[in-house]
């Protein structure tokens, strides 16, 4: 195969025109979420005194294959800067999570300790280490500084971003890889064409991609639409995925729904094309088109009930803020950047937000809005009125752990629907 790909898979930095699967240019926008700084950006105290880079924030969904995107695209160096902020190993949850996608993985396609897996975008190399724990080869490709955490960790890792020419460094000196994995970066890249070429490159023949992203469907379904900013630069659906590979030597073999922020989807595809399809491609493309995501009408009710849910939250935000009562946030998810921006909250209607002892976020400022993030500890020394969860898809046990340490205050879920949860439910 000629390593070569259609020029729009490469997403130039800027406004985008075009969709960035299929090159449609048949995009209307659905939310119109304003100029947003970079959700993981983090200001430190002395950035407070400078000015602060906005770019829009728009989310527009394609007529021809379904999918959903950003019209803006900001230069990936700019946001994996070395020193992202974001590390999976400090969510239990995540961590037993992505052990059980290792797990799973090695039982479906038979792996053995001759086989090699790389992940791309491997962060602190959480999910190789549940592969190399039984003895399969594993590397791990991380462009930002928290890759010299999983080298420490014993989980080697190169840190690249990963295209063709470093898929033919890993070819050279590991051989060809039995599987490629990435979660929750394959809707990140600029490179589309670079990545899926570089896998090609890199894999075996019937060698398995697997990606797991967001999910558009649940996006929609759930109104979460704080899912949308700049690192997300696709919002796959089922239909999306399928258009995409049928542009390569690829087939999209299989796919697997989980509940991972709010819903997610898991594709698995195959080198080479007209490979063994389960039944599960089918069945979720005809839920699709069943729910209506070829429907503009369908996007248009999605908005709606986000802006209905914007006025209920700062509503009581408000009423709560003028009869006194003191209300605070807990967690800053990217995810909370978005929604806090768009709402308009800032440290005079929320003090803080409070993330657990672990997190590379202490001390720092949220963007935009400058809401300061101190340890969760504060929530129990000063037991507030309301703690509002930002990472509302971690509700249940975020709400159990926290009053497990003695907190009494009651709890407020922004979305998908706004909702007051009484500490004694």
């Amino acid at each position: 195969m000629n390593l070569s790909y259609p020029e729009h898979h490469f997403v130039k930095n800027g406004h985008i025109k075009t969709c960035q699967i299929c090159n449609s240019d048949k995009l209307h926008t659905i939310l119109d979420l304003g100029h947003q700084p970079l959700c993981d950006s983090l200001l430190t105290e002395s950035m407070l005194n400078e000015p602060e880079k906005n770019y829009p924030l728009r989310m527009v969904w394609c007529e021809n294959c379904t999918n959903a995107q950003i019209d803006y695209c900001v230069d990936g160096k700019e946001v994996y800067y070395p020193d992202y902020p974001y590390r999976s190993g400090v969510t239990k949850e995540l961590v037993e999570y992505q052990v059980k996608i290792s797990h799973s993985l090695i039982r479906k396609y038979g792996l053995k300790t001759n086989d090699l897996v790389v992940d791309v975008g491997s962060n602190d190399g959480i999910l190789l280490s549940g592969f190399k724990n039984t003895g399969i080869k594993t590397l791990g490709v991380e462009p930002t500084n928290i890759a010299k955490i999983a080298n420490a960790n014993g989980i080697e890792t190169i840190q690249e971003f990963f295209d063709i020419r470093v898929s033919e460094e890993i070819k050279n000196k590991y051989g060809l890889a039995s599987v490629i994995v990435t979660t929750n970066t394959f809707a990140h890249m600029q490179t589309i064409g670079e990545f899926i070429v570089g896998a090609y490159n890199l894999l075996k023949n019937g060698g398995i991609f697997i990606s797991e992203t967001h999910y558009l469907l649940d996006v929609i379904k759930g109104g979460q639409f704080d899912t949308v900013y700049h690192e997300h630069l696709r919002t796959y659906s089922l239909k999306g995925l399928v258009t995409l590979f049928n542009q390569y030597d690829f087939t999209v073999t299989d796919v697997e729904r989980g509940d991972r922020y709010g819903g997610n989807i898991r594709v698995h595809v195959t080198k080479g094309r007209n490979r063994k399809v389960s039944p599960e491609v089918d069945k979720l493309l005809k839920i699709e088109e069943e729910f209506g995501l070829g429907k503009l009408e369908t996007f248009e009710k999605f908005a709606k009930r986000v802006k209905t849910a914007r006025l209920g939250f700062m509503d009581f935000l408000i009423a709560t803020n003028k009869a006194g009562k003191r209300i605070v946030g807990n967690s800053c998810p990217g995810r909370s950047s978005t929604l806090l921006n768009y709402y308009g909250v800032d440290s005079e209607l929320l003090p803080y937000l409070a993330e657990q002892p672990a997190s590379l976020k202490l001390g720092k400022y949220l963007p935009g809005k400058h809401i300061p993030v101190v340890n969760n500890q504060r929530l129990i020394d000063e037991q507030p009125d309301y703690v509002v969860l930002l990472a509302w898809h971690y509700a249940k046990p975020i709400m159990k752990q926290l009053k497990a340490r003695g907190l009494k205050s009651d709890f407020v879920i922004p979305l998908p629907d706004f909702k007051i949860v009484k500490n004694s439910e």
